[in-house]
């Protein structure tokens, strides 16, 4: 389970995210939505241990994540920023690696190199392996930095926009990779999502935020309305019934 207490960030004096309380399901996947600036980015970068709240307390899989060592963090949640730019050349494989490293410390055992090989299989990737990354399509790169946090072999994977830049084709393909990851190896995983309907479809549980807080949260059931969406977007929403479940149709 991950629990924020009285979880507050501030940025200025007319800038607060929270105060944030909640407890979120272990298991399945957990999307985090909302407006552009309603505090998803920051909350997730929070639970990933990348930035402290001015006060309150995040907990994730019963550690509290500002206080425990790093190395131990580290082997219970992984996170995936937008911001992926690495500087030197890598290949597929060596950015795979990388997400060893709390286990490793660099210096990679058969044990690690078995469960970079089981990662990139997972994301189908063994055929780009040795690719360099910018040899790789924008959807590709993506799965392989997906495939870096899988390897890192924690409960909770957190991913910020994993769909950002990929067209409609590839975020479905991601979406069905992250459905895989949590249905078959067990895994909780929290993304942010700007699409709605991917939350529909394929989360376990929606987050909506709003102006730094937390507006409503539930199952896709409780969610996926016409009032609760209006309310959340600030925009008329009208939810029909498709062939795959509901979806949100916005109007102009």
């Amino acid at each position: 389970m991950i629990r924020l207490s009285n979880v507050i960030k501030r940025y200025s004096g007319d800038v607060e995210i929270g105060p944030i309380s909640i407890d979120l399901p272990a298991g399945g996947i957990i999307a985090l939505v909302g407006p552009n600036g309603a505090g998803k980015s920051t909350v997730l970068t929070m639970m990933g241990r990348l930035m402290a709240p001015d006060s309150g307390t995040v907990e994730v899989g019963g550690l509290d994540v500002h206080r425990m060592p790093s190395k131990q963090v580290a082997r219970t949640v992984s996170i995936l920023r937008q911001e992926n730019h690495f500087v030197t050349r890598l290949t597929v494989r060596q950015l795979v690696g990388f997400g060893r490293y709390p286990y490793s410390g660099g210096r990679l055992t058969q044990h690690d190199e078995d469960k970079i090989s089981e990662a990139i299989d997972f994301l189908n990737l063994t055929d780009l392996e040795q690719r360099f990354l910018d040899q790789l399509s924008g959807g590709q790169r993506q799965r392989a930095y997906v495939a870096m946090v899988l390897a890192q072999d924690t409960e909770y994977l957190l991913l910020d926009e994993p769909l950002n830049n990929l067209d409609a084709q590839h975020s479905v393909q991601m979406m069905r990779q992250l459905r895989r990851a949590a249905d078959r190896l067990g895994r909780t995983i929290v993304v942010v999502l700007h699409d709605i309907n991917f939350a529909a479809a394929c989360s376990d549980y929606i987050v909506a935020m709003e102006s730094g807080r937390i507006a409503v949260h539930g199952t896709p059931e409780e969610i996926i309305r016409d009032e609760v969406l209006s309310a959340v977007f600030h925009t008329p929403v009208t939810v029909v019934d498709g062939p795959g479940g509901k979806f949100a149709v916005y109007h102009r």
